[in-house]
């Protein structure tokens, strides 16, 4: 295990431990009026609920994912794919409607949200795949879109629980991922023009659909301009609260545990919402160094997956990347009104029990792969000599 530690990237490691403490302060601070006054809960519920989740996730990560070969996942990659397809089908018969999307399986001590899942799965499903026409030379270029006809009806179903937010981030790292791929950069003109074929297929779906899956809470998410202005209903209510935690904060914060708006005016303070109070209780400044830390983070990530050898450990770091990219773009530009609300955490910052072990994985998983690029290198070295 010391050598496995040895070859992982230190830095990213000791980022992604920092978000997770601060996300677990900050989950405590900003959950525990809803805890006891909406849930009858004791203030540190929550708290406890995320600390289990990272522990779990890192258990996970230090004795499996670290330790188990990327090549391996060939193993599991279609028996994922197809549990995946038949859980998201089962949510229409036993799943729970929370937030008017019937996203979760109810067991009893804990929720699972199989879209979360969807995410990491796909991408692994993406590198194997892609990896394995490479290996074998496949010139047929509709083999290439095998992957993304599962993602298709992946995203379809999500798309009818009615979950937006999941289906439009899957879509995307599906998407950017793919055209990450070197074999597809090369022919990048013929691929999209089947991608936009796809697109235009859904999005008459939409039109002429979108009515009948959406709630009309979710159809007044579109609605995102001027939140203020919309005070009365449930996504200006929440951005415009949002708005006054990031100005009641200013430069350096109103005090740790200090948030006014957490007092049931932010709906969602610990989970989609987490960033304005962290402006609020810590400042514009520590605001401004976690979006730059992300960054930092991201540039880790794509610099792990140019290293990478072998077209398996690429695909894996750039989905991963686009993973952690889209998650924060999509958050911190929704709680900024300058796009529409999807309800997609903040990585390692927001609540979440599927969204935190995914997340937590992952990024073991591109840990994996910096493991598994130096290996290589030293392999190298060595018969240089």
């Amino acid at each position: 295990m010391k050598k496995i530690l040895s070859k992982i990237d230190i830095q990213l490691f000791i980022m992604v431990i920092l978000y997770i403490l601060l996300g677990l302060v900050m989950i405590y601070s900003a959950s525990s009026v809803t805890a006891v006054v909406r849930y009858g809960y004791q203030p540190y519920h929550f708290f406890i609920r995320q600390a289990i989740f990272v522990l779990v996730a890192f258990f996970i990560g230090f004795f499996v994912i670290l330790r188990f070969p990327t090549r391996n996942y060939a193993l599991f990659t279609w028996p994922l794919i197809f549990l995946l397809i038949g859980s998201l089908a089962l949510l229409f018969v036993k799943g729970k409607i929370a937030g008017g999307a019937i996203s979760w399986f109810d067991l009893k001590y804990f929720k699972v949200q199989p879209s979360e899942f969807a995410k990491s799965i796909l991408i692994v499903f993406m590198a194997i795949y892609y990896n394995k026409l490479h290996y074998k030379k496949v010139k047929n270029m509709f083999a290439y879109f095998i992957p993304l006809l599962f993602a298709g009806i992946i995203i379809s179903l999500i798309f009818m629980q009615p979950d937006l937010g999941s289906a439009a981030i899957i879509a995307g790292i599906v998407f950017l991922t793919f055209i990450s791929i070197p074999v597809v950069k090369g022919n990048i003109m013929k691929y999209i023009k089947v991608i936009a074929i796809g697109v235009v297929i859904f999005a008459i779906f939409f039109l002429y659909s979108g009515n009948s899956f959406l709630s009309s809470v979710q159809k007044g998410r579109l609605n995102f301009k001027n939140p203020c202005s919309r005070y009365t209903e449930t996504t200006g209510y929440q951005v415009c609260n949002g708005f006054i935690a990031i100005n009641n904060g200013g430069l350096f914060g109103v005090g740790l545990g200090n948030s006014t708006q957490k007092y049931l005016y932010l709906p969602e303070a610990h989970t989609d919402f987490i960033f304005p109070i962290i402006v609020e209780e810590l400042g514009l400044v520590v605001g401004i160094l976690i979006v730059l830390g992300y960054a930092y983070m991201l540039s880790r990530i794509l610099k792990i997956a140019k290293r990478s050898e072998n077209l398996r450990c690429s695909i894996l770091a750039y989905g991963t990347f686009w993973y952690f990219a889209l998650h924060i773009l999509v958050n911190l530009l929704g709680v900024l009104a300058l796009i529409p609300l999807t309800g997609v955490p903040l990585p390692f910052l927001s609540y979440g029990g599927s969204f935190t072990l995914n997340a937590i994985i992952m990024f073991f998983v591109v840990e994996r792969v910096n493991v598994e690029n130096n290996i290589n290198k030293t392999k190298r070295e060595i018969k240089s000599l």
